[in-house]
């Protein structure tokens, strides 16, 4: 690396922040004396608020104005939530790392699924969200919810709930607002959900291969699985959709190699309560190819 200072692009959220720290500690122990600068930037999806994520761009207006700062020279690598990331690639920028992943489940802030009043509200804008939930309760109401994890915090309605990743509230020291973790059965994660992403210029070689250095391999195979799955369906964070990828040896079912996942996947017919929600579950090594076969068993069990 010619220059001696890293420059991260981050969101300016306090998430973000964490994120891009988190990264840049890792960077730092690969590299001792590394100096990191972290370069903030706001995002549409930060600016518009008012609207619902769907009609603001979906999933890449948390990440287009990050990678444009790569993509520009304002900084060195992006740091993303995984899950922000859409499933196509950007030209002239790599993947260049996937960190060792969090928590992937949901959390209800406010109360639980059993405990909820009949026609109680639970705020959230994930599609995914929306249509799993009303099939354990199909009488929940649902309204929109944006902002960062503090605005969210302030917005569970009066006996109701409100949806967010657990490891955003592990991150920011907040876990205690938690009243219930959702299985990974009853509410299949998000796409990346609890995996950190480091993107930077593919021809940057030494950045790829300091990248390399941090990567966490059985993570990068489960994030892959699950981004070929969104790729083979065409969409984003917007799409009634969600996969979840494991490793069999680390639920004591595989074959000692490390290599055999299991992906189980929901895709909805559309995004409301009543929505034909289907469900797949298969077995495969190559990640890229098991998240395929699994979007089009759904893609052809909703049409």
């Amino acid at each position: 690396m010619a220059d001696p200072v890293l420059r991260i692009a981050s969101r300016g959220s306090p998430l973000a922040i964490w994120q891009a720290a988190h990264v840049a500690g890792h960077l730092a122990t690969a590299v001792p004396g590394l100096d990191v600068e972290v370069v903030v930037v706001e995002t549409e999806g930060d600016r518009r608020l008012d609207v619902p994520i769907s009609e603001v761009g979906g999933k890449g207006v948390f990440a287009k104005e990050v990678q444009a700062a790569v993509l520009d020279g304002r900084a060195d690598v992006a740091v993303h939530s995984a899950k922000d990331l859409p499933s196509v690639p950007v030209p002239g920028l790599a993947l260049g790392a996937i960190l060792e992943r969090g928590e992937v489940r949901d959390a209800l802030v406010g109360g639980t699924v059993a405990n909820l009043a009949p026609g109680a509200t639970v705020a959230t804008g994930s599609q995914r969200r929306r249509v799993q939930l009303a099939s354990l309760r199909p009488d929940l109401v649902f309204t929109d919810l944006r902002g960062n994890m503090a605005t969210r915090l302030s917005k569970v309605p009066e006996g109701g709930a409100i949806v967010v990743a657990a490891v955003a509230l592990q991150r920011l020291q907040l876990a205690d607002e938690i009243s219930e973790m959702l299985s990974v059965d009853d509410l299949v994660p998000q796409v990346g959900q609890g995996a950190l992403a480091v993107e930077c210029r593919e021809e940057d070689a030494p950045i790829v291969r300091l990248l390399q250095s941090i990567e966490h391999p059985p993570s990068r195979r489960r994030v892959d699985a699950e981004r070929a799955f969104l790729a083979e369906l065409g969409g984003d964070c917007d799409l009634p959709a969600g996969a979840h990828a494991v490793l069999l040896d680390d639920l004591g079912e595989g074959d000692g190699s490390g290599t055999q996942l299991r992906l189980s996947a929901i895709l909805a017919s559309d995004g409301s309560p009543r929505a034909r929600v289907a469900r797949a579950r298969q077995v495969g090594v190559d990640p890229v190819a098991l998240g395929t076969a699994v979007a089009q068993d759904l893609r052809r069990a909703v049409s």
